[in-house]
């Protein structure tokens, strides 16, 4: 049986669901898409993906295929639409089968079910892999019975579900006759981005990669041991090691949540077991938890009025856009955190809290040009926490409190001495 992966946002080979069932067959073939939709201006006048995200997934897929080979797994790399490409691999590879993660937002799955209309008479083969609770396990007895509020999520899915183990990596697979492969991958020219400027003051200055991710773990868990911190110095602001900094490589699977969960309980036996290793877990589990918000909200989260259907107010000034982006705003610490992104494709979890609050609550534009602009430019975005995260900020969301962050204070918190300001705002990035 001949078996085809498509790559999505599952771009390793370590517990990889697909890959693995794949595996089983006679021979296997990979593909990724460069999809050009990905790389089109959005509606809010924003680029989907921009040159930070773009460059990290270009390096991301080139380790990927590297792995896949050691597997004598090829993967075919196209700068194309899938439903255009992957009937011809099925038809000219004699395809039985095609995997494929399983993806649930409108767009994604617009994508899948045209593949699906025109790649034959084979078999489909979907896994949701992307959850550190799989959608079988939780406590819930549909989608539609998923809390609103985070606490009573976490609390009943950690007492009554358990985290599925690892997949270890296929083993390679019987080498067959050379299949060519004249596929190359797209370099950030070839999809119409600028190129990638090095900064120094990057608090996330990695390369995307299975590899790599698997290296960070190493050294933030197991050579620096910083992970027993990682509750005290979460809300940092300079620097690589405040935080984990496992989100870019979580966001377009590199890494999957299980493993990092494994990781954590390892380290928990073996160093130490406090609140702060408990604490990433914790993380990941409001990452699953905006991942089944979308999954039972479906498009509310990109509608203004969010889950809660309510309406503010909202404003929109191209005036305050342009000086939100360029961190012009009467608040230095939303400026110092704009123009970090804006240079680097990274903000930190303080930063994006305050800079969101500033625009939503303090502005009161319209949230969805705010959480456009971040999927443009994060390395790490992700579709459902991106929404979900900005829906809490702007009241439209899961927050119970509707809060309104007080930006002074908040920098007073986190940035007393102003370094981090200091940092940003000695120059004009523009």
């Amino acid at each position: 049986m001949n078996h085809l992966v498509w790559f999505r946002n599952d771009l390793r080979t370590l517990d990889n669901t697909a890959l693995h069932e794949a595996c089983k067959g006679d021979r296997v073939i990979g593909v990724y898409c460069f999809d050009p939709r990905h790389y089109e201006q959005g509606p809010f006048g924003f680029l989907r993906t921009g040159q930070y995200r773009a460059q990290f997934l270009i390096e991301t897929v080139t380790a990927l295929r590297k792995n896949l080979a050691e597997l004598h797994i090829p993967l075919f790399i196209y700068q194309a639409k899938p439903e255009d490409v992957i009937p011809a691999l099925v038809q000219e590879h004699h395809i039985n089968a095609l995997y494929y993660q399983e993806e649930w937002t409108s767009e994604e799955a617009t994508v899948a079910n045209a593949v699906k209309a025109v790649a034959g008479t084979i078999s489909f083969y979907t896994s949701y892999d992307q959850f550190l609770y799989h959608p079988e396990d939780i406590p819930y007895s549909s989608t539609g019975a998923i809390p609103r509020v985070f606490t009573g999520f976490r609390k009943k899915c950690e007492k009554y579900s358990k985290v599925r183990p690892v997949l270890e990596k296929p083993r390679p697979m019987v080498p067959v006759n050379s299949i060519p492969n004249p596929t190359v991958i797209p370099q950030l020219q070839d999809l119409g981005l600028p190129a990638v400027k090095e900064e120094a003051r990057s608090a996330f200055p990695f390369m995307g990669g299975e590899d790599q991710a698997m290296a960070r773990i190493k050294d933030y868990f197991w050579h620096s041991k910083k992970l027993q911190f990682y509750k005290r110095t979460r809300n940092g602001l300079i620097g690589t090691d405040y935080s984990a900094k496992l989100s870019p490589w979580l966001a377009n699977g590199s890494l999957s949540a299980r493993t990092i969960f494994r990781e954590v309980k390892k380290f928990e036996q073996e160093v130490t077991k406090n609140q702060d290793t408990y604490w990433l877990i914790f993380e990941l589990i409001w990452r699953d938890f905006f991942k089944y918000i979308s999954l039972k909200h479906g498009n509310a989260i990109f509608q203004q009025g969010g889950i809660l259907q309510k309406q503010y107010d909202w404003e929109i000034s191209a005036e305050k856009l342009k000086q939100w982006i360029r961190g012009e705003t009467p608040e230095p610490f939303v400026n110092a955190n704009m123009k970090e992104i804006a240079a680097t494709g990274w903000m930190s979890n303080r930063g994006r809290q305050n800079v969101a609050s500033f625009w939503a609550k303090e502005w009161q534009q319209d949230w969805r040009y705010g959480a456009a602009y971040f999927e443009s430019l994060l390395l790490d975005y992700d579709v459902h926490s991106n929404w979900g995260n900005w829906m809490y900020n702007s009241g439209v969301g899961n927050d119970p409190r509707d809060r309104k962050l007080n930006i002074a204070r908040q920098a007073e918190m986190y940035d007393a001495q102003g370094k981090f300001q200091r940092l940003w705002l000695q120059e004009s990035l523009f």
